[in-house]
């Protein structure tokens, strides 16, 4: 390839990254990319103030964790925005509280914020125009990622062009990256850094090599590595992430100036690191040193991740490797493209396609690496040829340094990032973009490696095109759809509902009539019900609608509350005879009770304060319909499969009366299933509590009244555990039914058997079964 065809292919890449990267900017509505709706505000208070805030966890600002960031992106772009007037931050970033954050729902309700067409129609202004204009400054920080993971491949791989351009291309064309790009977000100043960085390093740690020519040994020399410090400081001022930059620049340079002058004595040859590595330490130190310290003095803590945890919230079961691997396909996905807050996925397909490929190219790197570790070195001149893989790993590290420090950056970032997630809610491939430029080379590689020399090109042409492809549908065909406003209802639609109710709510909302879908329904089943609504007049103020199924005795079973609209319209700025329709879909718990009679509740409450507004038929609400919920089959009353730690399952349950007054009691039966042997023994709580944590009963025993301890339980043992709650003095209401499994730790704590869900879910400390009900 033509040193010329090449420029001009790199340009072409480059060229469609900025195109899309604007595409998806203005396609995604302010405040729905990942955490734009926290890093914004941050961005809003500098511009300002020209101050940073001091976290308080008692009193958290809208920028929420993201005020512990390190504040370099923040305040670039305040530099870009403080002439706009963004007064109007609060109206354009209208929260909706009932958002399903990182769940893909099948009837939407996955806007983080309500949007008002007239605050964000173009020509934009006010917050809007300073969102847009920060995520176009965001594409152009993309754009120089691409550009220097090119660079970086074309540094490692020197004569293999094709290569550097598939790299530029799958990093270019990975929807999530282009999603990320095109938001306010301080990830896109620190991945070109980073990769800045890593591009530094293997040309100073190439300095040092003796095989090449004197020029590319002088780049080494002081003024690169003086870069370099600062690079590195420029990342650290911008997240924390890149902290694992420091140990790696001191590495190449060290090993650079440990070779470079190996004809030297070890006291000079060490005075000489010394002294290059303060190149890099002080330069560093003097960007970001300070963001560090005043972190020290506020917090107690460097990192200030302290009040970060206290603000973010915690897992409820910190998770270890097996739950980690277990959240693989939503990391997955988060890295190859999952939109909005985590809750706009592509399709499925999608993301089998690209796991796949994921898969083959990680094979294919096992082989050239296996296979190079048992091939004799190859020579040119009784020397190892630079750029083949020597006998054994030593040979391998020694022959490819460059590419091993790469190789680390990635796995600190790994590492980092398994860190956080072990604490927190953080299983996103988004977080580890840091190392882009390494995974896209990777990828690139992995594939070339099963493919003739004059295939590879083609191979990566072929999965970079089908990426593009990707990324050029995701915006139209799943962003923009999730995100737009429900269509006006035709008078002939409004005559052809199915069942009529013409009740108003407040004077706010009139709901003209129903459909429901169902009839019948599993526990772990979906019931679906259209509402018809009619707008009456704007209120004063969000309310909230709210689709109950209620069983016998009114005991809730499902439930979906949401602003009209599904969370895309708010009551404060319905027109007059607006009409429209919102399919609500009611997910079943899997553990819900059967038998047992379900209808429909509706109605409307204020959003701020839980007033429930009144209705025109009296009351507060309008019920409907009847769902018959029946068991599934099995041969246990109510079959479920509640894993506790891979040790036991709940398979079944039963409860005598799910109605009581105090001094009455309640006979509760579980069924136990026994997944492996167990050298503890585990006790089991049932407890009846409500949601101010009144109990209205409780009983902690060892199985079966303490006869069956876990510990003499054999794998596939069936168990059934029955227990007499006596219900106390307490309050009428509903208490839900929850089950915990613990065991006591030698100081007698306890510590509970987290629940394993399906699907990569986060753990929890208990389940709760079901709800009863207590009566005076």
């Amino acid at each position: 390839m033509s040193e010329r065809t090449e420029r001009a292919l790199l340009a072409a890449i480059l060229a469609a990254f900025v195109v899309l990267g604007v595409v998806y900017s203005v396609v995604v509505p302010p405040f729905e990319a990942s955490d734009e709706l926290w890093h914004y505000p941050m961005v809003k208070y500098i511009a300002d103030h020209w101050d940073l805030p001091v976290q308080d966890p008692a009193n958290v600002g809208p920028w929420r964790q993201e005020g512990s960031q390190p504040p370099l992106y923040y305040f670039l772009g305040a530099l870009a925005t403080c002439w706009i007037d963004t007064s109007d931050m609060e109206q354009v970033r209208h929260l909706n509280p009932h958002v399903d954050n990182g769940i893909a729902t099948p009837d939407g309700n996955i806007n983080l914020v309500v949007h008002n067409p007239a605050l964000e129609r173009f020509p934009w202004r006010g917050t809007a125009l300073a969102v847009h204009l920060i995520r176009l400054l965001s594409v152009g920080m993309g754009a120089a990622t691409v550009y220097l993971t090119c660079r970086l491949a074309r540094e490692l791989f020197p004569d293999r062009p094709a290569l550097a351009l598939g790299a530029a291309a799958i990093n270019a064309f990975t929807p999530m990256y282009l999603f990320i790009s095109g938001a306010v977000n301080n990830d896109n100043l620190v991945v070109p850094l980073c990769s800045l960085a890593l591009l530094l390093m293997v040309r100073v740690s190439e300095a040092a090599n003796q095989r090449v020519s004197e020029a590319a040994r002088r780049r080494g020399d002081g003024w690169q590595t003086l870069l370099l410090g600062c690079v590195v400081g420029l990342a650290a001022l911008t997240k924390e992430s890149a902290l694992g930059l420091f140990p790696l620049a001191m590495l190449a340079v060290s090993v650079g100036v440990w070779r470079q002058h190996s004809e030297v004595p070890f006291t000079r040859r060490l005075g000489l690191i010394i002294c290059r590595s303060s190149f890099v330490i002080l330069p560093a130190l003097a960007v970001s040193g300070w963001w560090y310290w005043r972190n020290w003095r506020l917090y107690g803590d460097p990192l200030g991740w302290n009040v970060f945890i206290e603000i973010l919230g915690r897992r409820d079961v910190p998770a270890d490797l097996a739950q980690l691997w277990r959240e693989r396909y939503s990391f997955l996905a988060g890295y190859w493209g999952n939109f909005g807050g985590l809750n706009v996925p592509m399709p499925d397909w999608t993301y089998t396609v690209l796991n796949t490929v994921v898969v083959v190219a990680a094979l294919g790197l096992t082989i050239a690496v296996v296979k190079s570790l048992v091939q004799n070195p190859k020579t040119q001149n009784g020397e190892i040829r630079p750029g083949s893989l020597g006998f054994g790993i030593w040979d391998f590290v020694i022959c490819h340094l460059s590419f091993v420090i790469c190789l680390l950056w990635a796995a600190a970032v790994v590492y980092g990032w398994a860190r956080w997630a072990i604490t927190t809610w953080s299983s996103q491939g988004r977080l580890v973009f840091s190392a882009i430029s390494v995974w896209s080379l990777l990828l690139a590689l992995g594939i070339a490696e099963w493919l003739p020399r004059r295939w590879k090109g083609w191979a990566l042409a072929a999965f970079a095109l089908f990426l593009l492809g990707l990324s050029a549908a995701a915006p139209l065909a799943w962003i923009a759809p999730a995100y737009a406003l429900p269509a006006p209802l035709t008078d002939a639609q409004i005559a052809a509902i199915p069942h009529r109710l013409e009740a108003d709510f407040g004077g706010v909302m009139h709901l003209l009539g129903y459909n429901l879908e169902t009839e019948t329904v599993e526990p772990g089943g979906q019931v679906g019900v259209t509402l018809y609504w009619e707008a009456l007049a704007p209120a004063d103020r969000d309310c909230t609608v709210f689709v109950h199924l209620l069983g016998e005795h009114d005991l809730l079973i499902a439930q979906r509350d949401t602003f009209p609209g599904l969370g895309l319209l708010s009551t404060a700025w319905l027109e007059p005879g607006d009409a429209w329709a919102d399919r609500y879909v009611l997910q079943v718990p899997p553990t819900a009770y059967t038998p047992d009679t379900a209808q429909v509740e509706v109605g409307l409450y204020d959003a701020a304060s839980g007033t429930r507004l009144s209705a025109s038929t009296g009351g507060d609400h309008v019920r409907f319909g009847w769902v018959a919920l029946r068991p599934r089959p099995g041969d246990l009353p109510n079959p479920i499969s509640i894993n506790f730690g891979d040790r036991m399952a709940l398979v079944g349950y039963d409860l005598d009366r799910r109605v009581a007054r105090p001094g009455e009691t309640v006979r509760m039966t579980l069924h136990w299933r026994a997944l492996r042997r167990m050298d503890v023994n585990y006790t089991v709580s049932v407890q009846f509590v409500n949601s101010d944590w009144v109990k209205a009963a409780q009983q902690d025993t060892w199985p079966v009244g303490g006869t069956a301890p876990t510990s003499a339980w054999q794998p596939g043992m069936l168990v059934e555990d029955a227990y007499e709650l006596s219900i106390l003095d307490v309050p009428p209401g509903v208490y839900d039914v929850r089950l915990t499994v613990y065991r006591f730790d030698e100081e007698g704590g306890i510590v509970p058997l987290p629940t394993i869900p399906e699907g990569g879910r986060m753990q929890a400390t208990h389940v709760v079964l079901t709800r009863m009900r207590v009566v005076p």
